[in-house]
């Protein structure tokens, strides 16, 4: 598995996971990327460097800290969107979207949970998701 940051041309900045670079090599190629902001489908990798921790990042990034306040607010408030108008499948959430995907049920929004394994062979499918945000719990 490989994780990508993504950015579409409107210049908005995602995540997204790839069995490895020729996975996603092949999405971009058939245009099924697309930006879960705008829904561009203009998406390109954008420009990583590896992620090294020093004291002095891992003071400033406290709870306490107004950007870490307001990203973790902001972070809260697309994964609620992102649910509001979807239907939660538990841990059947490979096979819901499997059905979705061969159109053996409706197509809609689904959240649930997926074990790496069934997250590889949904990428293998060429099944697209996404993962919801992943944020602490308000009091942590």
């Amino acid at each position: 598995m490989i994780q990508y940051t993504l950015t579409c041309e409107a210049g908005h900045r995602f995540d997204a996971w790839f069995k490895n670079a020729a996975a996603y090599d092949e999405q971009a190629e058939r245009g099924v990327l697309t930006c879960p902001v705008c829904n561009s489908s203009s998406i390109e990798k954008a420009l990583m460097a590896p992620a090294v921790s020093t004291r002095e990042e891992k003071v400033s990034l406290s709870s306490s800290h107004p950007d870490h306040v307001r990203h973790l607010a902001a972070l809260r408030q697309l994964r609620r969107k992102m649910t509001e108008h979807a239907d939660y499948v538990g841990d059947k959430f490979a096979e819901e979207a499997r059905k979705i995907h061969y159109e053996e049920a409706e197509a809609r929004g689904i959240y649930g949970e997926a074990s790496r394994d069934d997250v590889s062979s949904l990428i293998e499918e060429g099944i697209d998701f996404m993962p919801l945000p992943s944020i602490p719990d308000e009091h942590n």
